[in-house]
């Protein structure tokens, strides 16, 4: 493995410890909202989709703020801190506006992390292991998507199918994270003599001539987004076809260890390799994950296409932060990361609630083979229009 900077490794770890509470949470949450506390589909999807679109708006004014201050860690411990403190809500929630508020502000605080973060990344690596860098940084976040809810299924044996009792031991880690990050994380510029310039205001009119390259890769990741929306479907689709209900963090533990395994060697591969070949493979692994969900008719053919899913997410979710950050002047990082979050949380609502409106009203397969379609068209997109 190329010699990255430590800064880059404890932000891994801080991502690895905050997805380790999350997604224990997450793995959990899509029941606990439709079988304890009795939300409709409609319902999940209206919740998901707005935290996720919170999360995006909140992006772009932490991203253009962190270009103005300078300050990117500050910005990023008050996210990371607001998505601690919400972490014992959920135990205690009792109605699904608990669940609705919680999740609000929990996406706040990633929004406002999160684009700072991404910033953060690019300020510390050198253009030629950016690559390798964000992959590392999502292979370590992905570690703990799978860690959490491995530890859901262990504990929901434990605590005799209690969520309640298992969604307490989240808060645990989501202060460790923020520990780490406050500890372990310098404030840091790649590059020398920019801390006078960080401070100068963003305009529209720089923001308007963002190079073309960028909007093409935010349309992309919109596009494809679109298919991709929220996981809380992969859960609910395992439950459908018959997955008891102490197996269930399986769905996401087998996601994001295939999703792990294989975000560092993509990311590292795509600074040797074009981008636009990873691309398509990453896209066309989404389209027949999609179609393996929309035909699954038991446990074992769902939990296929959450792996295929997660293989989908090691190609591409590195790589497209690694787009933005390569055509974009360094000064304006965060707010285009802000910008590329905004756009494609958007997009993450719109596919939320149309996933959940379609599953009310024609089904889960429907839902899965909209999503294929949906994962095909910025496949045409880039085989038709080339760099």
């Amino acid at each position: 493995m190329r010699k990255l900077p430590a800064g880059i490794w404890a932000l891994g770890f801080v991502s690895l410890l905050m997805d380790t509470s999350s997604e224990l949470v997450h793995s959990l949450l899509p029941v606990l909202m439709v079988s304890v506390l009795g939300a409709s589909m409609i319902t999940v999807g209206i919740i998901e989709g707005v935290a996720e679109a919170t999360a995006a708006i909140t992006k772009v004014f932490s991203g253009v703020i962190s270009d103005f201050l300078g300050r990117r860690k500050l910005l990023a411990v008050i996210g990371y801190g607001l998505a601690a403190v919400t972490k014992p809500v959920f135990p205690l929630a009792t109605t699904i506006e608990w669940i609705f508020a919680a999740r609000f502000v929990d996406r706040i605080g990633k929004g406002i992390r999160g684009a700072p973060r991404d910033a953060l990344v690019a300020d510390m690596t050198p253009q030629t292991l950016r690559g390798a860098a964000y992959g590392l940084r999502q292979s370590l976040d992905s570690v703990g998507a799978f860690i959490g809810p491995l530890l859901a299924l262990g504990l929901m044996a434990w605590f005799a199918n209690n969520i309640h009792a298992v969604l307490w031991v989240a808060v645990v880690p989501a202060f460790l994270a923020v520990a780490v990050l406050i500890f372990g994380v310098s404030e840091h510029r790649h590059v020398a003599g920019h801390a006078a310039a960080v401070r100068v205001p963003v305009t529209l009119t720089e923001v308007k001539k963002l190079p073309l390259q960028f909007w093409f890769v935010v349309l992309l990741g919109a596009v494809f987004t679109l298919a991709r929306f929220s996981e809380a479907f992969l859960v609910l689709r395992a439950q459908d076809v018959g997955l008891a209900l102490g197996y269930i963090p399986a769905v996401l533990i087998v996601m994001n260890i295939v999703y792990a395994a294989t975000a560092y060697p993509a990311g590292s591969a795509s600074d040797r390799l074009g981008h636009r070949t990873m691309l398509v493979l990453g896209l066309g692994i989404l389209v027949i994950a999609d179609l393996v969900l929309a035909l699954a008719a038991s446990p074992l053919p769902a939990l296929a296409g959450a792996a295929l899913w997660g293989l989908h997410m090691g190609f591409t979710q590195g790589l497209l932060s690694k787009l933005v950050a390569d055509n974009v002047p360094d000064r304006l990082y965060g707010t285009a990361f802000g910008i590329f979050n905004l756009v494609t949380g958007v997009a993450l609502l719109l596919a939320s609630v149309i996933a959940g409106a379609l599953w009310s009203f024609y089904g889960a397969s429907i839902t899965f083979l909209a999503g294929a379609i949906f994962a095909a068209l910025p496949i045409l997109a880039l085989l038709v229009f080339r760099d």
